[in-house]
C-alpha cells in the first residue's frame, strides 16, 4: 500500500476525473480499482471526482496513483502504462482550452515547425499555471526545449527513486507535440526530477521531429 501525507496543493476536479477515466480505459475498470485500493483513495470507486474546474485533487493522490502503476505493474510495466495514460490524458482535457485553439487554422499549420513547438509548449504551461497549482515554464537553448515544472504532481512527495519518474508528464507533452505539429513525434526526455532530488522536474525536447 502507499500512503503520501497530503500537498496543499491540487489539479481540478476536471483533470482530475479525466486522469482516472484515461487509467480506466487502458487497464480496465479493475485495474482501476486495484489502483484505488492501494492508495488509499477507494471513496473514488463510487464517485469520481466532479467535472468542474474547482482546485480539489491533492498532489499527493496523483502520486500516488503514478507510484502504484509502478508497484502493482512492475518498473517498466508502470512506467510504459503512465505514458499511455499520459497521451491519452492530453486528447481528452487539454486541446479543449481555449490557450490551445487555433492550431487547426491555416496560418498555423503554415508556421515554421519550431515555432509551432513553442506556441504548443507555452500553452500546455499556461494552462497548468493557470489551472492547478503547478508552477511550469519554458526556456529555449540551442536546439531544444527545457519544460520546467515546480512543484510535480506526477513525483509529489517520493524521494529516494533512482531514476526520473515523470514518465505520465513525458506521454502529455509527447501528445501535445503530436496534435500541435500535425503527426509528428518528438524525443523528450526528463532531465530533472524531484524523486531523485532535485529542485524541480526538468524535461529536454529537442526541436527536430524523430520523423
Amino acid at each position: 500500500m502507499i500512503s503520501i501525507p497530503e500537498s496543499g496543493y491540487f489539479n481540478t476536479n476536471k483533470f482530475a476525473r479525466i486522469y482516472l477515466e484515461s487509467i480506466r480505459e487502458i487497464i480496465g475498470e479493475n485495474g482501476l480499482l486495484s489502483i484505488l485500493n492501494y492508495t488509499h483513495l477507494s471513496s473514488l470507486k463510487e464517485k469520481l471526482p466532479p467535472d468542474n474546474l474547482e482546485k480539489a485533487f491533492d498532489f499527493s493522490h496523483f502520486s500516488m496513483i503514478n507510484k502504484a502503476l509502478e508497484e502493482i505493474y512492475g518498473e517498466r510495466g508502470g512506467r510504459g502504462l503512465a505514458l499511455r495514460v499520459g497521451r491519452t490524458t492530453f486528447d481528452d482535457v487539454l486541446k479543449e482550452y481555449g490557450t490551445l485553439a487555433g492550431v487547426g487554422d491555416m496560418a498555423f499549420r503554415l508556421l515554421p515547425m519550431q515555432r509551432k513547438i513553442k506556441f504548443g509548449l507555452n500553452a500546455m504551461a499556461r494552462i497548468f499555471s493557470e489551472k492547478s497549482d503547478q508552477i511550469t515554464s519554458l526556456e529555449e537553448v540551442d536546439e531544444y526545449f527545457l519544460y520546467q515544472i515546480q512543484r510535480c504532481p506526477v513525483c509529489w512527495g517520493r524521494s529516494g527513486d533512482d531514476q526520473a519518474v515523470c514518465y505520465y508528464m513525458i506521454g502529455l507533452l509527447k501528445e501535445g507535440l503530436h496534435w500541435v505539429s500535425g503527426g509528428r513525434e518528438f524525443n523528450i526526455t526528463e532531465t530533472k526530477c524531484a524523486a531523485l532530488g532535485d529542485e524541480i522536474c526538468e524535461f529536454k525536447i529537442l526541436k527536430t521531429p524523430i520523423d
